[in-house]
């Protein structure tokens, strides 16, 4: 679970909605208390001058007279938060709003599609970034303890089973319990979770209540709390709730078909076509798993998307038996039709084969970061001379040089090779690469390869590359990196088949 933290929502919000004041100048909201005003919430800059919430409005006024004031609007707040989890949705299909500053998202079974959680953690914090929120997110096994780590300790992951000594140290705060109770607490020299945990259990909870005993458990992992995901209301969805839960695979997969197809008669009646789709499966214990899968193009076939989940299905750990099942499409687009065939004409032409299903179907079993083709670069520079493109987009109008000779197989980076040449700018008439002597019997160069300093790239490369055929019938390609009087070395760079 992660849970994300906006200590500055209401002035963040305010910026991105209004476009100011600028960053680095002092904002603040104002709440009314009776008759006093105070700050609601301060900015990073505000805080930086010493302003926090609480503080009477006079007061600030008096310390920072060009301070920025707007009034506190908590409905605003709230429903921009709204917002803010849909477009989170892009992370996991789970998600949950945390008021009044926080976001709830389950990355259960969806981690991997970003490489690991300290990938998407650092992905997500740096879009924050981007669009001017200020966040902190932590990733824990139980929300509890990802909410206390976000607020008391800055974020970061905690290890799996490690919950207890990640909060033991935490401030009573950090358990979501009332100011009063924590007051109470500090009263009699409880300030640490880890003291709050020490305590005999009956005892505490005579004297605290049973909702501090809950709060403290759910942060230390010891108690399952669910989180109610976000849908949006347009979403297209189908669910199946079951009066005896399930737990077979064979059973999972109909049940799967059936939803899909649901859910594609729906996209028709909306003429869209599905781009993402989520899988959600709760548990009779309630906790519960996600999986989500792409296509390379809008798509509305049940049978094709009810198959791209069979290899990820068998992952999942039903328990004692799954209750429920539910298919998103947390991702549309207009579904455009095209005739596929006519009657009298066979065959048809390259263009007209549709590899999409094969892409999905790949993309699913090893990822779509995975699945892709390679795209020419106009530029001489060997390493540069391919870029990684979607595997079904379109053709782009650069082309390799067709009279220019390049390896099968380039090393990524070149090797270093030991050389010796008969005369300074001659090719090598014997190397040693990878402790292996090859004495050479032909050569072809050299092709010099200069900066491209017409790309901005006055600093780059300076190579003289030669083909070269060895007794084995091994034929390479080598270069130095400089003259032989400015000291060069030989390199090893390709494979020739």
């Amino acid at each position: 679970m992660v849970s994300v933290y906006l200590p500055t929502w209401p002035t963040d919000r305010f910026r991105r909605q209004h476009g100011g004041p600028p960053p680095g100048e002092p904002l603040v909201t104002a709440l009314s208390a009776g008759s006093a005003r105070r700050i609601g919430t301060a900015c990073m800059a505000a805080q930086a001058l010493g302003l926090s919430a609480g503080l009477p409005l006079a007061q600030a006024q008096a310390r920072i007279p060009n301070l920025h004031i707007v009034e506190a609007a908590p409905e605003e707040d709230e429903a921009a938060l709204g917002r803010l989890a849909q477009w989170a949705i892009a992370y996991s299909p789970i998600v949950a709003v945390d008021p009044p500053d926080g976001i709830w998202i389950d990355i259960a079974g969806v981690a991997h599609l970003f490489g690991s959680e300290e990938k998407l953690l650092e992905h997500l914090l740096i879009r924050f970034a981007r669009q001017g929120i200020n966040a902190k997110a932590a990733i824990a096994d139980a929300p509890g303890t990802a909410w206390a780590v976000a607020r008391f300790r800055g974020g970061g992951i905690i290890p799996v089973g490690r919950a207890i000594e990640a909060v033991a140290t935490l401030p009573v705060a950090s358990l979501r319990i009332p100011p009063r109770t924590i007051a109470t607490m500090q009263k009699l020299g409880v300030e640490r979770v880890g003291q709050l945990a020490a305590m005999p259990r009956a005892p505490m909870v005579r004297r605290f209540g049973k909702d501090v005993a809950l709060r403290l458990d759910q942060a230390m992992g010891h108690a399952f709390e669910p989180i109610n995901p976000l849908i949006p209301e347009e979403t297209a969805l189908a669910s199946r709730a079951f009066a005896e839960p399930i737990s077979r695979l064979e059973h999972l997969q109909k049940v799967l078909r059936d939803l899909a197809e649901d859910l594609c008669r729906q996209l028709v009646k909306r003429g869209q076509g599905v781009r993402r789709l989520d899988l959600i499966l709760r548990r009779v214990d309630e906790k519960g798993a996600s999986l989500r899968v792409g296509t390379a193009k809008a798509t509305r076939e049940h049978a094709h998307l009810a198959k791209l989940f069979d290899e990820r299905l068998q992952t999942v750990d039903p328990g004692f038996g799954i209750e429920e099942m539910v298919l998103v499409a947390s991702k549309v687009e207009p579904f455009v039709e095209t005739q596929t065939e006519a009657r009298g004409i066979e065959g048809g032409s390259e263009a007209d084969v549709d590899l999409s299903r094969l892409v999905d179907r790949l993309s699913a079993k090893v990822g779509s970061a995975r699945v892709y083709r390679l795209a020419p670069v106009q530029t001489l520079i060997p390493e540069r001379m391919a870029k990684r493109i979607p595997a079904l987009a379109p053709p782009t109008e650069a082309i390799w040089p067709e009279t220019l000779p390049r390896p099968t197989r380039l090393l990524a980076p070149p090797e270093p090779v030991v050389s010796t040449a008969l005369l300074p700018d001659h090719p090598p008439v014997q190397i040693v690469w990878r402790k292996v002597r090859h004495k050479v019997v032909r050569a072809d160069g050299p092709e010099r390869i200069a900066p491209e300093w017409w790309a901005g790239d006055p600093d780059g490369p300076s190579r003289d590359y030669y083909r070269i055929e060895t007794d084995q019938g091994g034929r390479f390609w080598v270069f130095r990196d400089a003259p032989t009087v400015d000291g060069g070395r030989w390199w090893m760079h390709g494979f020739f088949g």
